[in-house]
């Protein structure tokens, strides 16, 4: 029996069952299981971003919704695809994954070579040599690597539920800051015409002094309230507020469309 050729094969077969065992991390699986998992989140559009090209496209779709008014789903979606801060959390939740797959796996093993003269005769010697320990500990460093990038998965569904949720509250703030706005608008306009209908009915003497203060001071919280909705929706509520959870702070002209 050739002992050394059988025992070659053996080191062969062993190093191919180690690397067969360790785990490994793909992104674009790891995206796409979180778009089938979280379907009523992120519409099939979470992705995460690595070339030029695919910046580019990004871009230009980008372009393209903000012509029209910020619906819910396309303020989700440029978050997903655009935010400079969300595809920041994609591509570390990818790294940890990474770092913990290979922990899971044998440390590079070492190659020798050997040359020896010995008066005329020359003998070459090659090893191909693992350390011991990592042999041993193998199975146990597997089982830990694996159980960690199931938790950066865990971690990357939360991340997007609850980074979408946000949009999503953001954009209902919008909304409800525009309308709001408008409905104090009209409310004001109103007591405005009342105020000087009650000081032209007072001037003829249809109205009294405490009829006309009646009307003014009904204007004057009109007026109040209307400055409160203004600010509001030029802040916290305003439509640059989804634009800032969605990446798009520079986007001023950003505004909201009501479902």
């Amino acid at each position: 029996m050739n002992t050394p050729h059988l025992l070659k094969k053996t080191v062969v077969a062993l190093a191919v069952l180690v690397l067969a065992g360790c785990a490994s991390v793909n992104i674009n699986e790891s995206v796409n299981q979180t778009n089938q998992e979280l379907t009523g989140f992120t519409n099939g559009k979470l992705s995460l971003v690595q070339t030029d090209e695919q910046r580019q496209a990004m871009a230009s779709k980008a372009g393209e919704i903000l012509k029209e008014p910020l619906s819910q789903p396309a303020a989700v979606e440029l978050m997903l695809t655009h935010s400079p801060q969300f595809q920041a959390v994609l591509a570390e939740n990818w790294a940890q994954a990474a770092q913990a797959a290979q922990s899971g796996r044998i440390h590079n093993p070492v190659f020798t070579f050997e040359r020896v003269r010995i008066k005329d005769e020359l003998e070459l010697g090659r090893l191909l040599s693992f350390g011991l320990l990592d042999l041993l500990s193998l199975p146990a460093r597997q089982g830990i690597a694996r159980t960690q990038i199931d938790r950066a998965q865990l971690q990357l569904t939360s991340s997007v539920v609850d980074q979408v949720t946000q949009v999503r509250q953001a954009w209902v703030e919008a909304v409800a800051a525009q309308q709001a706005h408008t409905y104090a608008q009209q409310v004001f306009e109103s007591a405005q015409t009342s105020a000087e209908l009650a000081r032209r009915m007072q001037e003829v003497g249809n109205f009294t002094r405490l009829q006309r203060a009646r009307q003014q001071s009904f204007y004057a919280d009109a007026a109040l309230n209307l400055a409160a909705t203004r600010h509001k929706a030029q802040g916290h509520g305003h439509p640059r507020s989804t634009g800032a959870h969605v990446g798009l702070e520079h986007r001023a002209s950003c505004t909201t469309e009501a479902a």
